[in-house]
């Protein structure tokens, strides 16, 4: 077996692609980093919410992983341990770039929805309930991805977030009653809105048809 990402079977356990990286099969490392994109990229978008940052500390994070792979006792899942290393490097990057996150104090980050209702398609919905859970406190934000999202247990939340399994309830519960709130006062003031420019339309096609200059 030469080590080619392509030839090994996807139900390989990361123990043992770790096992056969550190023997010098240095290319699997491409399949630990498929296999967990999506769960860093989330963590860095809900973090940093910049795209290009969020791939930044996602670079880096792997690096980091990889650099300390031979000092990884497994006393946690590599799943856990290279969250952690993600939420460390995000963290560190929003300190340098002193990025404030709260959406009370960035309002304007919300999206404007400019489509009337009956046109909103499966991308915009996708697009609204990605601003929802922007809007969400950090620390709901983290729980409600790490556990929705990305499947993690309460268990598994806990150790990675290093917060009591209780607290990941609560915080999960709490996630879930702030994004009904979002997204219910977000739908009342957008959809089915009866926007000025469709009134206008309305009130000139009755007046003509009704022969009212």
């Amino acid at each position: 077996m030469t080590g080619q990402p392509g030839t090994i079977s996807g139900s390989m356990s990361d123990e043992e692609l770790i096992a056969r990286i550190l023997a010098g099969e240095k290319r699997l490392f491409e399949l630990l980093i498929r296999k967990y994109n999506q769960r860093l990229y989330r963590i860095g978008m809900s973090i940093l919410e910049i795209e290009a940052e969020a791939e930044d500390a996602m670079q880096t994070a792997y690096i980091n992983a990889y650099e300390n792979l031979p000092r990884f006792e497994q006393r946690s899942s590599f799943g856990t341990w290279l969250t952690r290393i993600m939420l460390n490097q995000c963290y560190e990057q929003k300190r340098k770039s002193k990025r404030v996150l709260s959406s009370i104090e960035q309002p304007d980050n919300f999206i404007s929805m400019q489509t009337p209702a009956n046109e909103l398609d499966n991308k915009e919905l996708s697009h609204v309930l990605e601003q929802a859970i922007a809007q969400l406190p950090e620390k709901y934000r983290l729980v409600f991805v790490l556990r929705e999202m990305e499947d993690l247990s309460v268990r598994e939340t806990s150790a990675v977030l290093n917060i009591e399994e209780p607290n990941v309830k609560v915080r999960l519960n709490r996630a879930k009653t702030m994004l009904r709130e979002n997204l219910t006062g977000y739908l009342k003031e957008r959809v089915y809105n009866f926007h000025l420019s469709r009134c206008d339309k309305i009130v000139n096609n009755v007046m003509q048809n009704l022969g009212i200059a």
